[in-house]
C-alpha cells in the first residue's frame, strides 16, 4: 500500500459505493470512511419497506462486515468530521484529529425535516431516516392495534402507512396537497396511490397540515390539524422531506445550490474534493442543468462516478434517475427526469385502475420519464426509450401488443 489516502466523509451507500469502486478499479492507496452513525454502511430504502415490514437486519448492509478488512477499507464510525480544509488537504475530526487526504469525497447525505409545531418534542413523534429510526418505528408498529398519524403524503409517508396497516394499525395521513404524491406524479397518478391506500383502510386528511400535538405525561395522544380537526394518536411519523447536509461544504466555502454544486464528474469547486449521494447537486449533461436526487440509485451512480473521477478517469454522471416503491401488493419502478416530466403529457399503456400498467411522460413527442406498476422486466426498455430521445407515436406507445423495443 502507498501513503496516498482517500477520505470519504459519510458512511452511507454513496460513500461505500465509492470505496468499492476504487478497490475494484485498482486503487491501492489508503481508504478511510468516516461515518456519523455507529453502523457499517447500509442501504436506506429497506428502512421504509422490507426491513420495516419485518425483514432481516443483515439485508440492509452494503457489505458483510468482513469485506472492509478484506479490502483494507478503514471504518471510523460514530464519528463526525468537524471541518475540511481544502487548502491543506485535511479533514478535521470532532476530537481534533487530522486526516490528510489526496482526494476527499463528501457523502454526508440528508437529514429529515422535523415537525416544528407545538408538542413536536413529545415522545411518540418520529422521523424515518436511519437504521435506528427504523428499529424504533418497527417496534412501535409491529404489535398492531395502535393509532398512527402520518404527517406527509409523499413516498416515505405512504410506505410507512402501508407497513403500519399490514401490522394491523389504524392509519391517518395528513398531507398538504390535494392528492398524495401530487408534486412528483401529478393528480391522476397520485389518485391511483390514494385509492390503493383507501382500499386498505387508510384515512386521509388532504389539503391540510398538522398544527399542534398534544399529550399527557410527555407522550403524544392527539394531533390537531390546521382545520381544527382532532385526531387521536399513539404514534406520529413526520414524512415531510429531507434537507442535504451541506454544513462542511458551506464552512469550506464551496458553492451550494440545491445541495453541494458539482460538475458532471461529481467534482466541487475545491481541488480534489468531490460530493456524491443525497448531498450532491450535480450537473447532468443529458438535461443541461443541475439536479439533486435523493434515491438510492443516485447514491450508487454518483459514488461510482466520483470514484472514477478521483482515479483520473473521464467519468461523467449519465445515469437516468431511478427509484422504486413497494406498497401492499403494488410494486413500481420510475425512471426519468423530474424537471422535464413536470407539465408533460401522460400516456398510459394499460389501465391504471387495474394497478397493472405503464405510464409515460411525453414532452415534445419524446418520452422523458416512465413508470411501470406491477409490470416487470421492462425498465431497461423504458430507460432506452428515454435515452434515445426518439419521437414516439402515441398510439403505438399505448398499444400493449407493440413491444417497447419496437418503438
Amino acid at each position: 500500500m502507498t501513503e496516498r489516502t482517500t477520505v470519504i466523509v459519510g458512511g452511507g451507500l454513496a460513500g461505500a459505493t465509492a470505496a468499492t469502486t476504487l478497490r475494484e478499479r485498482g486503487y491501492d492507496g489508503r481508504i478511510v470512511i468516516v461515518g456519523a452513525e455507529a453502523h457499517d454502511p447500509y442501504i436506506r430504502p429497506p428502512l421504509s419497506k422490507e426491513y420495516l415490514n419485518g425483514g432481516e437486519r443483515d439485508e440492509v448492509f452494503v457489505h458483510p462486515a468482513q469485506w472492509y478488512a478484506d479490502n483494507a477499507v478503514e471504518l471510523v464510525l460514530d464519528t463526525t468530521v468537524a471541518s475540511i480544509d481544502p487548502g491543506s488537504h485535511e479533514a478535521v475530526l470532532e476530537d481534533g484529529a487530522r486526516l490528510g487526504y489526496e482526494r476527499l469525497l463528501i457523502a454526508t447525505g440528508a437529514s429529515p425535516r422535523r415537525l416544528t409545531v407545538p408538542g413536536s418534542d413529545l415522545d411518540g413523534v418520529h422521523t424515518l431516516r436511519t437504521l435506528d429510526d427504523s428499529d424504533v418505528l418497527r417496534a412501535e408498529l409491529s404489535g398492531g392495534g395502535r393509532r398512527i398519524v402520518i404527517a406527509g403524503s409523499g413516498w416515505i409517508g405512504l410506505e410507512v402507512a402501508a407497513a403500519a396497516r399490514l401490522y394491523g394499525n389504524e392509519v391517518t395521513v395528513v398531507g398538504h396537497s390535494a392528492v398524495p404524491l401530487q408534486g412528483v406524479l401529478g393528480d391522476e397518478l397520485g389518485s391511483v396511490f390514494e385509492r390503493l391506500h383507501r382500499d386498505h383502510g387508510v384515512g386521509f386528511r388532504l389539503k391540510s397540515a398538522v398544527a399542534e400535538l398534544r399529550g399527557t405525561a410527555g407522550t403524544v395522544e392527539e394531533v390537531t390539524t390546521d382545520a381544527g380537526e382532532r385526531l387521536e394518536a399513539d404514534v406520529v411519523v413526520a414524512g415531510i422531506g429531507a434537507s442535504p447536509n451541506v454544513r462542511l461544504a458551506e464552512q469550506a466555502g464551496l458553492p451550494i445550490g440545491n445541495g453541494i454544486t458539482t460538475t458532471s464528474a461529481m467534482a466541487t469547486s475545491a481541488e480534489d474534493v468531490y460530493a456524491a449521494g443525497d448531498v450532491a447537486d450535480p450537473f447532468l449533461p443529458a438535461i443541461g442543468q443541475h439536479l439533486r436526487n435523493e434515491h438510492w440509485a443516485n447514491a450508487i451512480a454518483g459514488g461510482r462516478v466520483a470514484a472514477g473521477a478521483m482515479m483520473g478517469e473521464n467519468a461523467e454522471y449519465d445515469d437516468i434517475p431511478y427509484f422504486y416503491t413497494d406498497q401492499y401488493d403494488l410494486g413500481m419502478e420510475y425512471s426519468g427526469y423530474a424537471p422535464l416530466a413536470r407539465g408533460a403529457d401522460i400516456v398510459f399503456r394499460g389501465d391504471p385502475a387495474s394497478l397493472e400498467f405503464i405510464s409515460f411522460w411525453v414532452r415534445d413527442g419524446r418520452v422523458v420519464a416512465g413508470m411501470n406498476v406491477n409490470v416487470w422486466d421492462v425498465n431497461d426498455q423504458v430507460q432506452r426509450l428515454i435515452r434515445s430521445g426518439a419521437q414516439v407515436d402515441r398510439a403505438r406507445l399505448m398499444d400493449e401488443d407493440v413491444p417497447l423495443d419496437a418503438l
